[in-house]
């Protein structure tokens, strides 16, 4: 019976140990980490509207930085409130699982008493003597014998295990508190989470109607941003059309196309480094102005990344550097060869490598410039002359 005992409380500790608790923590681990991104994300653009905010910038940027950040703060407060409902299940299943534990202490504890005042009775010899002789048979008597002498050592690992029990109890009482603290925390910073949400959405409210104001001034902003984008694709284009096209007379030949790397490079889709920490504020493709209904805005050939002032920007794959140039608007550019590949890196101040030279992946090719306030790599992936998605390439942050 005894024995019987000992390996329940065994197998019940055992349970404990690898219940759901282990699946809910890493929940919370996942939860916590998304939310730090997101955080670090807000922050970053709101140090660059803060610091360039006595800067001329272009108000559609701007505008484009704070519906950003807008976006980002409603995902933060979704993923509060994901982190918060983890909680939540996760105390109470913890109570739960306490209460039970706290249940089995008691019975074990009553059964160990019983044993302890059984113990008592028959601490005279001559009754155990007596009790072992009275045996119906021999194999009866030595089961009896056997139960006496392994008595003391019954008694002392039930006690150990009740030990165990309330060392795990404690433990888990004292987790419970912690993630009640923590649940409490996140609470209140879903609330300061909010107001901030608040303060932004009124802020681009008043963009909007200064736009709508001034609709004549910053639709001539927009023609002149027009122009540089449009200049910038044609430079591109034309430099990829250089670095492909086939030797003529007179002419250098171009570098011969590296297949193997041009392979390599294809097997990475979704898996190459991002050339820059920070947050794409300015997606790839054709999009409408967030105010004048029905402008387009200049098709965009990639993404752009707000940044922290002075960040390295990496190559994102082994290449060779095929040129640098500088454009109106984008400062200096490096465009790199990965076979039929080309990542090309805007907005630079300063470049770190010189045409001809051969990059590996993840290696300072230079570093980005604050142009007009805003601190930002415009980057690009093209096949030959077609022009991809970044984040289709990039691995998901």
């Amino acid at each position: 019976m005894m024995g019987r005992c000992i390996l329940f409380i065994a197998a019940f500790l055992a349970v404990l140990s690898f219940s759901p608790v282990c699946a809910d923590a890493q929940d919370i681990k996942e939860h916590e980490a998304r939310k730090a991104r997101l955080e670090k994300d807000i922050e970053l653009i709101d140090r660059q509207l803060s610091e360039n905010e006595s800067r001329s910038r272009s108000m559609l940027s701007s505008l484009t930085l704070i519906r950003t950040q807008i976006a980002s703060r409603k995902s933060l407060i979704s993923e509060s409130n994901r982190l918060i409902r983890t909680y939540s299940d996760e105390i109470y299943l913890s109570q739960l699982r306490i209460n039970r534990l706290d249940a089995r202490i008691d019975t074990l504890t009553v059964h160990y008493g019983r044993l302890v005042r059984s113990a008592y009775k028959n601490r005279d010899a001559k009754v155990w003597y007596m009790y072992i002789l009275a045996s119906d048979n021999l194999g009866q008597a030595f089961r009896r014998y056997i139960y006496f002498k392994n008595l003391s050592a019954e008694m002392k690992r039930q006690a150990d295990e009740i030990r165990l029990a309330r060392e795990e109890l404690q433990r888990r009482k004292s987790e419970l508190q912690e993630m009640k603290a923590d649940a409490e925390k996140v609470k209140k910073q879903r609330q300061t989470e909010l107001a901030s949400l608040q303060k932004e959405e009124a802020r681009s409210e008043n963009m909007v109607a200064q736009l709508n104001r001034n609709r004549k001034k910053y639709e001539r902003e927009l023609a002149s941003k027009r122009k540089e984008v449009n200049a910038l694709n044609r430079e591109i284009e034309r430099l990829i059309r250089e670095s492909m096209k086939s030797g003529e007379k007179g002419k250098e030949p171009p570098a011969e196309v590296d297949y193997a790397l041009d392979a390599e490079f294809s097997a990475n889709k979704g898996k190459l480094p991002w050339p820059v920490e920070g947050v794409v504020v300015d997606k790839f493709g054709q999009h409408y102005h967030p105010v004048f209904k029905g402008v387009k805005l200049p098709f965009n050939n990639g993404v752009s990344i707000a940044v922290a002032k002075s960040a390295k920007v990496k190559a994102i794959f082994d290449g060779v550097v095929r040129q640098i140039v500088v454009m109106p608007g984008y400062n200096q550019c490096v465009l790199i060869q990965h076979g039929n590949w080309f990542s090309f890196y805007c907005k630079l101040q300063n470049s770190t490598v010189k045409a001809g030279d051969k990059v590996k992946t993840g290696q300072v090719i230079g570093t980005v410039d604050t142009i007009n306030g805003d601190t930002q790599l415009h980057f690009q992936i093209w096949q030959k002359q077609t022009p991809q998605n970044p984040e289709l390439w990039l691995r998901k942050r």
